[in-house]
């Protein structure tokens, strides 16, 4: 079934919308979740939480791609999960993929600063725009998805260190991108 068709399926507000959303991206927003989470307990709560979320904004959006919708869904309400079960407690794969980017981008705690996260978004969207195919691969796969660096290496045919070097000058690459923004100080 296509996205248009499971779309059309939740505004008709059928409750097949849902097992045809599971059947076409149900791995994808699970894998969010469990890179996440990592526990299944959590992963499963959260996927349950998505699909109820994708019911409720289905209509009125009307997402395109639906895949992007419903994992960016999955990734808020995982981050939202995973903040109050580890106050102080460390999940190694989400920590470590936010404390490889934590150096490049500032903290944005202030309602003031809303404009300059627009900015900062916008920036890093140009960014991705100057990265070929497999770069934006990796990085996509690291710091959107919080896949392992293992995984990203089988998905890219790569090895493990392959994948750390090439993150490593991505990250360098947005640093420089970034100050000659003027985002980053």
């Amino acid at each position: 079934m296509t996205d248009t068709e499971i779309i059309n399926l939740f505004f008709e507000r059928s409750e097949q919308a849902i097992t045809e959303l599971d059947k076409k991206h149900g791995n994808a927003v699970a894998r969010v979740a469990r890179n996440i989470l990592g526990n299944s307990q959590d992963t499963e709560e959260c996927v349950n939480d998505t699909y109820l979320g994708t019911w409720n904004a289905i209509p009125p959006h009307k997402p395109s791609p639906l895949r992007t919708f419903v994992c960016r869904i999955a990734r808020n309400l995982a981050t939202k999960k995973y903040h109050s079960n580890t106050a102080d407690k460390r999940n190694s794969q989400y920590d470590l993929a936010l404390d490889e980017l934590e150096e490049y981008l500032s903290d944005r705690d202030s309602v003031e600063e809303t404009y300059e996260a627009q900015e900062l978004r916008e920036a890093i969207n140009g960014f991705m725009a100057t990265l070929n195919y497999s770069d934006r691969f990796i990085f996509m796969r690291r710091y959107w998805y919080s896949d392992p660096v293992q995984d990203i290496a089988k998905m890219a045919h790569s090895t493990n260190n392959s994948v750390t070097v090439r993150l490593f000058r991505i990250r360098e690459k947005l640093r420089l991108y970034l100050e000659k923004e003027g985002l980053l100080v």
